[in-house]
């Protein structure tokens, strides 16, 4: 199954990272590929405790703001090329591919070339993307989409992204 959370509410990577956490959980080998972050988040402590879990990131030291640069297009399109060859290899029972859609927003690869990747996904692995801006191709995919929605936001009245809640 083509799992995707998207919308511009809080909560995508999260859902993610729970699928992960249950997977690993049940025995099952875990890929969790994350575009265009670099920092090290405070779940990736925990992530990288999981022997049956593989945490690889593709982004730099900090998130896009305005335009990609150079060096942003390349880490991403790295690490599109090494998703592709992880799918192909039928290690993984679950792959995730976090901020997949926002590094399709900026143009980090072409939906066509990410597509081209899905594709290539074995019956037997789940597939879980996240990111805001999915795109309706990638919607028109998946088995299961869920939209998160900013209802209410704390950011809006100048609290900024708190270690261990945020990041």
């Amino acid at each position: 199954m083509i799992h995707v959370y998207t919308g511009n509410g809080k909560g995508k990577t999260t859902a993610a990272i729970g699928m992960a956490i249950r997977a690993a959980g049940a025995g099952y080998k875990v890929f969790f590929a994350q575009f265009v972050k670099g920092r090290p988040y405070s779940e990736l402590n925990v992530l990288k405790n999981i022997p049956s879990l593989v945490v690889k990131q593709y982004g730099l030291e900090c998130f896009i703001v305005k335009a990609p640069t150079e060096r942003d297009i390349q880490a991403a399109r790295n690490g599109l090329q090494e998703v592709s060859a992880v799918i192909e290899s039928a290690t993984y029972n679950l792959i995730v591919l976090d901020e997949a859609c926002i590094a399709l927003y900026y143009k980090l690869f072409t939906l066509d070339e990410f597509l081209g990747v899905i594709d290539l996904l074995k019956p037997e692995t789940e597939l879980v993307i996240t990111g805001r801006y999915a795109p309706r191709a990638i919607i028109d995919k998946a088995d299961l989409v869920t939209e998160m929605k900013e209802i209410k936001h704390y950011y809006t009245k100048g609290t900024e992204a708190r270690k261990g809640i945020e990041y």
